[in-house]
């Protein structure tokens, strides 16, 4: 099986001897990273050193070129929010209707939601204060309110892993804010596992025991306040 323990917690993902890259171009070479269950994980490191690649393969978009990633989305797939600016539908949507499309893994297209699934529908809605918007069309919203609708869509899947990739680069600090508590309380109550990318060191790594270093093609990862003494210099 492919549940190994780390510490005390438990590998919910696992790369052996990795590497992924596009047509003839490597980006990351033999890597081994064991994830545990439970944890709020950013990516961190320069743009353009693999952490994209990284989070596709554990996706599953990409294949590797070698070796393995054992993960648990073939049984439940992972809540993801990509770095696309805008995803514009091609017929009008409201915000509303946009979030509720988080439930079609589960529910498929047939079946209504039900008043608890309502319920964590609002809740997420107000969370990230888009109860406002709810109504209005996605299309004509700013960049940042389209950002976290798509997060909210991807909070109320039901998932047990969020993987998450530059998902706060169109949001203001406080929007920013809003969405960080709302991850990292995914993770202490709920147990929930969050893959996060970002650029450069950010307040990111205060909330984190630990972080990914991504960086020449290399994977690490490592305690975050590690990351604050040495990385510093490495990491612009």
């Amino acid at each position: 099986t492919m549940m190994v323990k780390i510490g005390e917690k438990t590998a919910i993902i696992r790369c052996e001897n990795l590497s992924l890259g596009y047509g003839k171009e490597i980006v990351l070479k033999n890597v081994f990273l064991e994830i545990p269950q439970g944890i709020f994980l950013p990516f961190i490191g320069p743009n353009g050193a693999g952490k994209t690649t990284l989070l596709r393969g554990i996706l599953g978009l990409l294949k590797p070129k070698k070796g393995y990633i054992h993960t648990p989305f073939r049984y439940k797939p992972a809540g993801y929010v990509s770095q696309q600016k805008s995803i514009d539908p091609l017929f009008p949507l409201t915000v509303r209707e946009i979030v509720m499309m988080g439930f079609y893994p589960r529910l498929g297209w047939w079946k209504r939601p039900s008043k608890t699934d309502k319920k964590t529908l609002d809740e997420a809605l107000e969370e990230l204060k888009l109860t406002k918007y709810a109504h209005k069309n996605y299309r004509d919203l700013s960049g940042g309110t389209k950002q976290k609708t798509l997060i909210a869509r991807a909070l109320i899947s039901g998932a047990e892993v969020f993987i998450l990739d530059e998902p706060t680069s169109e949001l203001d600090d406080l929007s920013q804010k809003e969405v960080l508590d709302h991850l990292l309380r995914f993770v202490l109550e709920q147990k929930k596992t969050v893959l996060i990318a970002h650029h450069g060191l950010d307040d990111l790594s205060l909330h984190a025991s630990c972080v990914c270093i991504v960086n020449h093609g290399k994977v690490r990862i490592i305690n975050a306040d590690e990351v604050k003494r040495s990385i510093s210099s490495e990491i612009k």
